[in-house]
C-alpha cells in the first residue's frame, strides 16, 4: 500500500514538474503578431526649444521566467533598411508576493535611442520591425501594428 502511495505521489510530480516546464517554456517563447502584442512598449521624441526634432527613445518591457538577460543592442527596420541601435539593458528579479501576476517573472527593460539618420526613414515608412536579443541566441523581430505606427509618426513630426 505505502509503494503505491508513493509511486502515486512521485507520478503527480513528475506530471506536475511536465506542465510547469512546458508552460514556462512556452510563455517565453510565445509568439505575437506585434510589438505591442508581445511586450510593454514606450516612443517618445525629444523637440528642441524651437520646436525641431532632436531625437527619439525607444524602451521596451518584457516579462519572462527565463533569467537570460537582454542584450545591449537592438535593431529597428524602416521598409526593410536596418538601423543598429545601441541600447542599455536592465533585469529586474521577479517582484514575489507583491504583484501576484507577476511574481515568478523576471522583467526585462531595455532603453535605447534611435539613430537620428532614421527618424526621417521612420516618419515616412510603410512597415517599422523591432529586433532584440537575449543571451543564449533567443532574437525577437516584430513589426509595429497599425495603430503604434501611426503613433511613432505622430510622435516625429
Amino acid at each position: 500500500m505505502k509503494k503505491r502511495i508513493l509511486i502515486a505521489v512521485g507520478l503527480f510530480f513528475m506530471l506536475v514538474g511536465i506542465f510547469g516546464v512546458s508552460y514556462t517554456y512556452s510563455y517565453d517563447h510565445r509568439t505575437a503578431e506585434s510589438l505591442s502584442a508581445y511586450c510593454r512598449i514606450d516612443f517618445q521624441s525629444s523637440h528642441t526649444e524651437t520646436g525641431a526634432l532632436e531625437g527619439a527613445v525607444l524602451t521596451l518591457w518584457d516579462s519572462r521566467y527565463d533569467t537570460k538577460k537582454l542584450l545591449p543592442q537592438a535593431v529597428i527596420y524602416t521598409d526593410g533598411t536596418a538601423w543598429e541601435m545601441v541600447a542599455t539593458v536592465k533585469q529586474l528579479p521577479p517582484p514575489g508576493e507583491s504583484d501576484p501576476t507577476n511574481r515568478f517573472k523576471n522583467e526585462n527593460k531595455l532603453f535605447c535611442e534611435l539613430p537620428k539618420a532614421s527618424l526621417k526613414a521612420v516618419r515616412n515608412a510603410e512597415t517599422v520591425r523591432v529586433r532584440f536579443y537575449y543571451e543564449g541566441g533567443q532574437t525577437i523581430d516584430l513589426p509595429l501594428n497599425a495603430p503604434d505606427l501611426e503613433y511613432w509618426k505622430a510622435q516625429l513630426q
